[in-house]
């Protein structure tokens, strides 16, 4: 099965790039893809999970069996010569292809393209508990399960992503918290066909889907002006340029429609930006001047009124108070007003949080997220307490891109600590967006730490591809399910 769908990517891919006189190696290269050789099928990535496997024995936990849990989980399997691990996760369907949650949004995959089973990834010989982690004592080595069980272990691995917290929104009380995958009947009944949608959950993202080409019908009547807004929240979220990708892609169907001149369509972030690094931010300016699209920054959505079809947001602003004679300067001071906006389409990007169990566990710490170091991924507090994914406390990382990263040095680490040995592995803080502009279109963001660009490849990085577009819609999802899942990626 996994062989299948991959060649039949690949074998897409390569009818499309050899429309465009690219072949698929040195499209792998222009995407500047270390995995390039798995999807290949080359030797390459054989070789690369060859080496020497360490023969040090412990009990190993993994909290969490998505994306980020079973690539570490494959990679120490391919890395111990007798691992014992454990994963514990209580959905079966917790490794499905998340990213691609925004092309289910728009029409271009199907519901079916996201979701797999858990248990076709699951490395050889590793156990799974299918149940909850719900309580934590790492000063003795254990935590508890959904069950009562205490499960003891040497090694922790923390990988239980983040949960939406729809609940935090006047008007969505009913729905209170959700995952990305999993259940959506409370997000499905509250939001009904308000014209209110979210794309943060795989069958909400199926919804958005059904809302967008309702707004565009509506639009293309030319009865009003329809009003699309789109929010990003005041919380760190998962891959922050979803927000923008579903409002560029609600853009490219009403033009595909012939009826922009329609719509009007406004991002209401919470941030100053469009984009923490500023030549990404640049450009998203000027892309969304190019097709008239309009912002307001400092608006933090925090109401619904789905009836009458309403948002409310937090409008934040400094205003000069008093000077200050010993600093000689002014005091400033925070102001906050309550702007209701109307709309016919709202795009919600949830705030978002780590899961109380752990956020407020040992483990977690007062920002709710899992303290670590950022380069070793080691607990700050719990020498054998690793963290990695959305939950994981670093300044920057929560994609799927860093996760490939993240994996293999947090592998490294704990296998360095297992052996007595300095932990030398750094994350240096990459993280890559796909950031899709257009139906066929795709601007390749790539920075670390530095909030620089850090293209793979000596192409202008703040300019949008078509072979981006072809690589995100046909090569990452096989990249990331045959590649990363399996450890070799």
């Amino acid at each position: 099965m996994a062989n299948k769908e991959l060649n039949d990517a690949l074998d897409l891919l390569d009818s499309k790039l050899k429309k465009e006189g690219i072949s698929r190696r040195d499209a792998f290269k222009v995407a500047g893809l270390g995995s390039a050789a798995f999807l290949m099928g080359g030797n390459e990535a054989q070789a690369a999970t060859s080496a020497k496997a360490s023969d040090v024995k412990a009990k190993i936990v993994i909290v969490g069996g998505g994306l980020a849990g079973v690539s570490t989980a494959a990679k120490l399997t391919n890395s111990l010569s007798n691992p014992d691990i454990t994963i514990i996760e209580p959905n079966p369907k917790s490794v499905s292809y998340q990213p691609g949650n925004t092309l289910v949004a728009s029409g271009v995959y199907e519901k079916e393209d996201v979701m797999y089973d858990t248990k076709d990834f699951i490395p050889s010989g590793v156990k799974v508990i299918s149940d909850k982690a719900i309580s934590f004592d790492p000063e003795n080595n254990k935590l508890t399960i959904g069950s009562g069980e205490d499960i003891s272990y040497d090694y922790l691995i923390v990988a239980a992503g983040l949960s939406l917290d729809f609940g935090r929104i006047k008007g969505l009380e009913d729905i209170g918290e959700a995952k990305t995958v999993g259940s959506a009947k409370k997000i499905l009944d509250t939001f009904a066909d308000s014209g209110v949608c979210s794309i943060y959950n795989v069958d909400s993202s199926v919804k958005t889907w059904e809302q967008m080409q309702k707004f565009v019908e509506a639009a293309k009547t030319g009865s009003k002006k329809m009003q699309g807004v789109f929010t990003h929240p005041n919380t760190a979220i998962k891959c922050g340029g979803a927000p923008k990708k579903i409002m560029y892609l609600t853009n490219s169907r009403l033009v595909e429609a012939g009826a922009r001149e329609n719509a009007e369509l406004t991002f209401y972030p919470n941030g100053s930006t469009m984009f923490g690094v500023k030549e990404y931010h640049d450009a998203i300016v000027k892309q969304f001047k190019q097709r008239g699209m309009k912002w307001n920054y400092k608006h933090n959505l925090t109401g619904v009124d789905l009836k009458n079809k309403i948002a409310t947001f937090d409008k934040k602003w400094l205003e000069k108070g008093a000077w200050d004679e010993d600093l000689e300067e002014y005091d400033m001071i925070l102001k906050h007003q309550d702007v209701e906006v109307p709309f016919d389409l709202l795009h919600i990007t949830p705030p978002m949080k780590a899961p109380d169990e752990i956020g407020k566990s040992p483990v977690g710490s007062g920002k709710g997220y899992v303290p670590v170091n950022k380069e070793t991924l080691q607990h700050v507090k719990y020498d054998n307490v690793f963290a990695i994914g959305d939950i994981a406390a670093v300044p920057m990382g929560k994609t799927g891109g860093s996760v490939r990263k993240q994996y293999k040095v947090l592998v490294d680490n704990l296998i360095s600590l297992m052996e007595q040995k300095p932990l030398t592995s750094k994350y240096e803080g990459y993280t890559v967006c796909p950031l899709i502009t257009d139906i066929g279109k795709v601007m390749l963001a790539e920075f670390n730490w530095t909030k620089k660009p850090t293209p793979s490849f000596p192409l202008d990085p703040t300019q949008e591809r078509y072979i981006w577009w072809l690589l995100k819609v046909y090569a990452l999802k096989p990249m990331t399910m045959y590649g990363m899942l399996s450890g070799r990626a």
